[in-house]
């Protein structure tokens, strides 16, 4: 099967102009099939902040209000995604920036205060959990040799828009499309890779399989913010993605070779 590449970059990159392009230009170079998801960075809070609007955050999650949904949906499905396609036809690289409601591309449901992120009764708002990705929709774009640009932004089956978490996009769209192609799932962000030390850059973790993972949960060596990603990405492998790699965004062609970053293996 052809490969694929879906691309998960973290909004600390999507904050930084330079770190931005050079990452931009590194995936404009990239040969084959490729999806890039992109998170939203700190400027939908700092608008929400211009606009008056309070923005409540529990255990990093953004509390989606109606008012904050649409000030999400301008900033991600609008500046940074039409920001990125740009750089990206810039470079050469013919792109199609989407949020989840185009083409129904990715379709959610809205979290419950019952889900297992709602735990305690907490009402997230709007926030949406995947329920379906258009595989045939997305390789229709592929097959035209166009990359995809994906916000996190989806919509449920009344039309309602909902603010997704871009790292459960990412891997609900590689595991969708791994019947149609070999899919690597690259999670590329600010650091060097899965830290020991999350001070100290050069304790990167090589290799993660299921029990060296129990291991470091169980004796805390693992940073607290990255056991979600870590459980996303062997939920992937699980489900046909065949391999998922975690590391610097201005590394990527090394991410890609397996140079660079912390690799997760079955």
């Amino acid at each position: 099967m052809e490969k694929l590449y879906v691309i998960k970059i973290g909004g600390n990159i999507i904050d930084d102009e330079t770190k931005l392009s050079s990452f931009l230009q590194s995936f404009a170079l990239m040969e084959g099939g490729k999806i890039l998801v992109h998170g939203g960075g700190k400027l939908a809070t700092k608008l929400a902040k211009q606009l008056g609007v309070e923005q409540q955050m529990i255990d990093g999650r953004r509390i989606t209000d109606a008012e904050t949904l649409k000030i999400v949906t301008m900033v991600y499905a609008g500046s940074i995604n039409k920001d990125i396609v740009a750089k990206l036809q810039a470079y050469q690289c013919n792109a199609i920036g989407l949020s989840g409601a185009d083409g129904n591309c990715i379709v959610s449901h809205k979290r419950g205060s019952n889900s297992p992120l709602g735990v305690g009764g907490i009402d997230y708002g709007f926030v949406g959990d995947v329920d379906q990705v258009n595989s045939a929709f997305l390789k229709s774009l592929l097959d035209q040799n166009i990359a995809v640009v994906l916000a996190p932004i989806t919509v449920d089956v009344t039309g309602q828009l909902l603010n997704t978490n871009a790292d459960t996009i990412a891997q609900e769209t590689a595991k969708a499309l791994s019947s149609l192609y070999d899919v690597e799932l690259i999670y590329s962000f600010e650091k060097n890779g899965v830290l020991l030390d999350v001070n100290d850059e050069s304790s990167v973790i090589e290799t993660i399989d299921p029990s060296s993972f129990k291991k470091l949960k169980e004796e805390k060596k693992i940073f607290e913010g990255m056991i979600p990603k870590l459980d996303n990405a062997f939920a992937a492998l699980q489900s046909g993605v065949k391999r998922v790699i975690i590391g610097k965004a201005e590394e990527l062609n090394q991410l890609i070779s397996g140079s660079s970053g912390t690799s997760i293996v079955q």
